[in-house]
């Protein structure tokens, strides 16, 4: 299976700063470990016109020359370096490439992304381009460049914090569908209002959890007929979770990931993943959580091969 990674593209951040960075090559040490079918390539750089169409060209042009302002950066939770722009672009490049590869061979990964609180004109909690957005626009172009038929692109949402960027740039989109399932007293404290929003009480555990996923992807199916599906397997849901507030366990969340993968997998619709958020006070458990998600991949990725004609 492959996976596309941007990791050496350090994002450089003052000490005590909380956000992971660490995560991303925890996570790449734990692949190269314990799962050699996982193949790991360096992510792409995405284009000013790959971003644009998801993005503005003002948003596109600030963030790349340093002329976004303060505010903005604030919004954003990093300082400005030409390093981060660098990092967000190969982020977005490698959900670009996961897509690609999946629609070929049915599951790949982006060991980052799922930046899904990064709007047409701004960015916002950590997140600088979306990822997920930019991917679905690209792949729906190149489909249609082909003469194939229209592409339906589902994105399913599971870190806990809602997806509003995501939310926001396919609001009149009929061809984008936006589920998001997360948390309902946590961040953003503004909502957008995605195409199927699940909100979770604070403290919700692996049964409640596992029965509003499963009632979420029954509505999915009803509403909606995807050709790819763009999974953000957030980590964050996890009980030890700084600043998640629900309560799944490492078994929950693995039944999460199995839900998802096989909603895809019954109805053989091509699935990229991206790693979106995860800050648990002991980084190792965010990173046992995302090898989780890798497992559970592998093996939908092998179930894939063995169905190729």
């Amino acid at each position: 299976m492959r996976a596309f990674y941007s990791g050496q593209f350090v994002l450089p951040l003052p000490t005590g700063h909380r956000f992971p960075t660490g995560r991303y090559v925890l996570l790449r040490d734990q692949l190269e470990r314990h799962l050699p079918q996982v193949h790991m390539f360096e992510a792409p750089r995405a284009s000013d016109g790959e971003l644009a169409l998801a993005h503005t060209p003002q948003w596109i042009a600030c963030i790349s020359d340093g002329s976004v302002s303060p505010e903005a950066m604030r919004e954003i939770g990093f300082p400005w370096s030409e390093a981060m722009v660098e990092r967000s672009r190969r982020s977005t490049g490698a959900t670009i490439a996961a897509c690609r590869t999946a629609l070929m061979e049915g599951v790949s990964a982006n060991m980052a992304g799922g930046t899904h609180h990064a709007s047409a004109g701004k960015g916002g909690g950590f997140c600088v381009f979306n990822d997920a957005a930019v991917a679905a626009r690209l792949m729906q172009a190149e489909q249609g460049r082909r003469g194939r038929t229209p592409l339906g692109v589902a994105v399913i949402d599971l870190d806990v914090h809602q997806g509003n960027g995501t939310a926001s740039i396919f609001r009149n989109d009929p061809s984008v569908f936006t589920l998001s399932m997360h948390g309902q007293k946590n961040f953003p404290f503004r909502k957008e209002a995605s195409d199927l929003d699940v909100e979770l009480p604070d403290g919700c555990g692996d049964d409640d959890y596992l029965a509003a996923l499963e009632q979420a992807l029954d509505e999915l199916d009803r509403r909606f007929t995807p050709g790819l599906v763009i999974y953000l397997a957030g980590a964050d849901p996890f009980e030890r979770d700084r600043l998640g507030r629900l309560k799944l366990s490492f078994d929950g969340l693995e039944a999460r990931d199995r839900r998802v993968f096989d909603f895809a997998w019954q109805r053989r619709i091509p699935l990229a993943f991206a790693m979106a958020g995860g800050y648990a006070s002991d980084i190792a458990e965010t990173v046992q959580v995302q090898l989780g998600t890798f497992k559970v991949a592998v093996e939908y990725w092998r179930r894939w091969q063995n169905a190729a004609p």
